[in-house]
């Protein structure tokens, strides 16, 4: 094995994923490791995938959006891709500033209660 290639065991390693989960990865086609018999290596390519993959997943992405626009380099090149990263960046803003609205909320509403009830406790 060459330096710039991981094994499936250091792939979990390095990016703190389960094997259930880089085989999802593999499964569902965000992933194509090397396969020689039945051993998996990673390469560059794949690695950059997989920091692509956790960061959007960070960012709430669904794994399908991300798997799209991982496709759209390989058929579209840079440009498009980054295109289409801003309109999926735009919606994912949304949702989450509409999430952390519906937080916020929530946060609000469960401090008034607690008080009322610390309150009827002094009482």
């Amino acid at each position: 094995m060459t330096s710039d290639r991981l094994t499936f065991k250091e792939m979990c390693a390095e990016f703190d994923v389960t094997p259930r989960t880089l085989r999802y990865y593999e499964y569902i086609e965000l992933l194509q490791p090397d396969r020689e018999g039945r051993a998996r290596f990673y390469g560059p390519r794949e690695r950059a995938r997989m920091k692509l993959i956790l960061r959007g997943r960070k960012f709430g992405f669904q794994l399908e959006d991300i798997r799209q626009w991982l496709l759209i380099y390989e058929n579209e090149g840079t440009d498009a891709q980054m295109r289409k990263w801003v309109a999926l960046a735009d919606g994912q803003l949304e949702q989450l500033a509409e999430e952390r609205a519906q937080l916020d909320d929530a946060i609000a509403e469960l401090k008034r209660l607690r008080d009322t009830t610390a309150a009827a406790l002094k009482s």
